[in-house]
């Protein structure tokens, strides 16, 4: 199936534009689990099952599973088989580089893993993105305007009349309209509005909602159409750091993400 027909389908069957962010630091896994043989994919498992029927992406952050060596690979396998087929799953591993070795991240992604999307930053152009956009049903979110505070040290620079992140966008969408995406984050309310005028069938992932504290309100209000996911990781697989048990976790994790479901689902129901 291809990305843009699942990802409708799971908006509208999990009635959610929730992506919830697997970004599991060891460190943070509450006690009860860290006794486990792997206490990553216990935390991770929990998660998806307290979620599955709220989330409809799940976002695993690559760093935090190759600091864990060969297990963090073998981790990933087995979160990815734990998460529902009808939910969409990406790779953020924020990967570009030249053809042939983004090649190679391709196969390890998409062709091995299996990821439905991955993020991939566009600095090094055509050739390091093209890979990825020859798999079928496969999909790229590209680095546009990021949450971070140090976006703006490059993606705000002017390009005669253009910030580079549009002649990004841009240039972009003369490599395939129908396989890529952009991450685009919640600190840029004005831009989302512009970006998802401009591209009413393009979809887009906003990370900056939730522990970055950006204005969920705004967000929402910015946004021109419906193919969004927003990412909130810290602020719901962190929300239980005292639960005592799987129950109790699980109780807490699913009151957090049901709550940020339907923040989002009734603040775009006002639009």
């Amino acid at each position: 199936m291809h990305f843009v027909k699942k990802l409708k389908k799971a908006l509208r069957e999990q009635n959610s534009h929730l992506c919830i962010g697997l970004d599991t630091d060891k460190s943070r896994i509450p006690l009860f689990l860290k006794s486990s043989t792997n206490p990553v994919f216990d935390f991770n498992n929990l998660i998806i099952e307290a979620t599955k029927d709220i989330a409809c992406a799940y976002k695993l952050n690559i760093a935090f599973y190759e600091k864990l060596g060969e297990i963090g690979w073998s981790t990933i396998k087995a979160t990815l088989n734990a998460i529902p087929e009808n939910v969409i799953t990406i790779a953020d591993a924020k990967r570009g580089d030249i053809e042939n070795t983004s090649e190679i991240y391709a196969q390890v992604f998409f062709d091995e893993l299996n990821f439905d999307s991955v993020t991939i930053h566009p600095y090094m152009g055509q050739d390091s993105v093209r890979p990825f956009i020859r798999r079928k049903d496969k999909f790229v979110f590209l680095l546009a305007l990021t949450s971070n505070y140090g976006s703006k040290d490059f993606q705000l620079l002017k390009i005669g009349k253009k910030a580079l992140y549009e002649v990004v966008i841009e240039k972009a969408r003369e490599w395939n309209d129908h396989k890529i995406g952009f991450v685009v984050g919640a600190n840029y309310d004005r831009e989302l509005k512009a970006i998802t005028k401009a591209n009413d069938e393009v979809p887009i992932l906003i990370p900056g909602i939730g522990a970055q504290k950006n204005s969920l309100e705004k967000t929402i209000t910015a946004l021109q159409h419906n193919l969004f996911l927003i990412n909130q990781s810290r602020s719901i697989i962190y929300s239980a750091p005292k639960a005592e048990n799987e129950d109790e976790f699980v109780k807490i994790i699913r009151e957090n993400a049901e709550k940020a479901r339907d923040e989002i689902n009734e603040l775009k129901a006002k639009e």
